[in-house]
């Protein structure tokens, strides 16, 4: 008995440098790069067969469920695909002919215009001097030309030369082509798109009929440990590609139709061949709508004597790009393809370089099936991440960065942008304390210096100064990064050992004043605990003390700083925040006698609750006594 095929599984060996793996990425990249060039011919065929498949496959599969023939749907289906694109034709060669039978009634308005355009532009005066300046510059030169050739040139014996004789003209006349040169001259060029044509249809045909067989031997070349992945990305490929295709034939035919009824409106010849050229341009991202605007806006100039027509031709483009583009697209497109803009066009750019303007109109539907590679590929996980419009970084991930980058205005950016979906509390516990112990995790680790842990600090303080400028006066009378009060309300937060608690400390402030009913003063600093007794008043009248930490959460800690508390106010509440720790192993109110503390949170709404609690208490004792 034979053995069985190997199995294609994905796996890749990680036994030999990372160096000399690039290095075969590489060459294996530049080799795929050079056949896709080299065989353009073969695979633009395919790839033109593959795509029309995705779009006429649900046709056929609709065809199928009214119980046609696989045979006869295929077939219907491609026929009046073809009777289709064959009628487009044809209305474009008709427009065409027309437009060049009537461009040469639009000359005398073409000269009349250029003849007017200098006096139009501010400093045509100049040109037009300029011009003139030229003219009579070209007739002297020519004048002093024709003197010398007069005069001559005197010969060595004082004699003239006699005139040259005159040349004989020669006239070649071509003999009348015969029948075979005229159709070779006339089928000839036609022959190869005719050709390539055939082969797409012929594909087309194929690929509809045999398509559970390959995607069978598709499948078994991917390996059939892995039916599901690759299954599912096939599908994933499948369902993009049939999406964008129909949804974009929507789209541009929702563009194309009003436009080519609002260039006949207004007198643009030819306005039915403009309405299908903004259809099949429009796949072209970005750019298509340019290319076909191009065209009736220099047959606007050509037609009109005036610039009238022009300037509707363009309001008119205008328009309707925008309404497609606000209200259609979003309409239409139930899904995106996944593509970035950037990445439109750069495969745009790559795609046009590689296969010309066909790569120009496939340079979509392909990049998409990369894309869906990177998603599930291991191996090729970079193609989605460059390509694809799927956040690559967490929030907590995104605002570290900005923060460790020292741009507070990007931070805001992305807290506001939260803040609309649900609070800035929320924000401050989901994505700024979580990037805070981050940071601290990096500090630990010896990757995060003295140095930028004081700009961490400066930054999330210049953040919540920003979140803040707006607010009421009344919510929020001094900013958090403002000088030390000189009076304080009953609660007081102080940070425990590093500027990171401080900052944590700075954003439970900012909660408690969005609260609008704590009036508080600035956080204190991890100095306010050490032996320097210029801090000792600000904790007199404190009933509230909350420890902000982060750099810790180790109870054994936490009891060394509720004892210098204690010592500086002896009355006080105490709550002791444990900002981003990883797990709750017990419960907050066993933490909490744990260190002999009223209070323990682990995140800042907790912290808010906990303190509204703690201050109602002593006012329900103080009417009490």
């Amino acid at each position: 008995m034979a053995d069985p095929a190997p199995e294609f599984d994905g796996r890749i060996r990680a036994d030999f440098p990372p160096g000399v793996f690039g290095m075969m990425a590489v060459l294996v990249t530049a080799t795929i790069i050079g056949i896709l060039y080299f065989a353009r011919e073969v695979f633009i065929p395919i790839t033109l067969a593959v795509l029309l498949s995705f779009l006429l496959a649900p046709a056929v599969r609709w065809l199928r469920r009214l119980r046609v023939g696989r045979i006869s749907a295929v077939l219907f289906t491609v026929v009046i695909a073809c009777m289709a694109i064959a009628a487009f034709a044809a209305v474009i060669v008709g427009e065409v002919s027309s437009l060049a039978q009537q461009l040469p009634e639009y000359q005398y308005n073409l000269d009349t215009k250029i003849r007017s355009f200098p006096g139009m532009v501010p400093g045509g005066g100049i040109f037009r001097r300029a011009t003139k300046t030229l003219r009579e510059l070209g007739k002297e030169l020519s004048k002093a030309e024709t003197q010398s050739a007069a005069e001559g040139t005197p010969s060595a014996t004082g004699a003239s030369e006699p005139p040259p004789a005159k040349p004989v003209p020669v006239q070649v006349i071509e003999p009348e082509p015969g029948p075979l040169q005229i159709v070779q001259t006339i089928v000839g060029p036609l022959l190869q798109p005719m050709a390539a044509g055939g082969l797409v249809i012929v594909f087309v045909i194929m690929i509809l009929l045999e398509r559970e067989d390959l995607r069978d031997r598709l499948l078994r070349l991917a390996g059939r440990r892995d039916l599901h992945r690759t299954t599912e990305a096939m599908n994933d490929a499948a369902q993009r590609i049939s999406r964008y295709l129909t949804s974009q034939l929507v789209v541009n035919i929702s563009c194309g139709l009003p436009i080519g009824l609002g260039l006949t409106l207004i007198g643009i010849p030819n306005a039915a061949l403009w309405g299908i050229l903004v259809v099949l341009l429009r796949f072209i991202p970005y750019l298509g709508i340019i290319i076909a605007a191009a065209f009736p806006l220099a047959l606007a100039i050509a037609v009109a004597p005036d610039w009238m027509l022009l300037v509707w031709t363009a309001l008119l483009f205008a328009a309707i790009e925008l309404v497609v583009a606000n209200l259609v697209e979003p309409l239409v497109y139930g899904g995106r393809t996944g593509l970035s803009s950037v990445a439109l066009i750069a495969a745009a750019t790559f795609w046009t370089w590689l296969w010309g303007p066909i790569g120009l109109l496939l340079s979509t539907p392909m990049t998409v099936c990369l894309v869906v590679l990177g998603r599930h590929v291991p191996q090729l996980q970079f193609l989605s991440v460059m390509l694809g419009t799927e956040p690559v970084l967490t929030p907590v991930e995104t605002f570290y960065q900005r923060i460790l980058a020292n741009d507070p205005e990007e931070a805001t950016e992305q807290a506001e942008e939260f803040a609309k979906k649900s609070s800035l509390t929320e924000f401050f516990d989901e994505v700024a304390i979580p990037a805070l112990a981050r940071a601290q995790t990096d500090s630990n680790r010896g990757v995060l210096p003295l140095d930028d842990r004081t700009t961490f600090h400066g930054a999330i303080a210049s953040m919540v100064e920003n979140l803040l400028e707006d607010e009421d006066s009344a919510a929020a009378p001094e900013h958090a990064t403002g000088p030390k009060p000189e009076s304080l309300s009953g609660i007081v937060c102080v940070a425990g050992r590093n500027e990171l608690d401080e900052a944590a400390a700075l954003l439970l402030v900012n909660v408690l004043r969005l609260e609008r009913h704590f009036d508080i003063g600035a956080p204190l600093p991890a100095d306010a605990l050490s032996a320097d007794t210029a801090y000792f008043p600000l904790f007199r009248n404190a009933s509230v003390v909350c420890l902000s930490l982060i750099s810790t959460s180790s109870p054994a800690r936490a009891r060394f700083l509720v004892r210098r508390i204690r010592r500086r106010a002896p009355g006080a509440q105490i709550l002791v925040g444990f900002w981003g720790a990883p797990a709750r192993e017990v419960a907050a109110e066993e933490m909490a006698r744990a260190i002999s503390v009223q209070a323990v949170a682990f995140s800042l709404r907790e912290a808010v609750t906990a303190i509204s609690s703690m201050l109602s208490m002593e006012r329900a004792a103080a009417n009490v006594t």
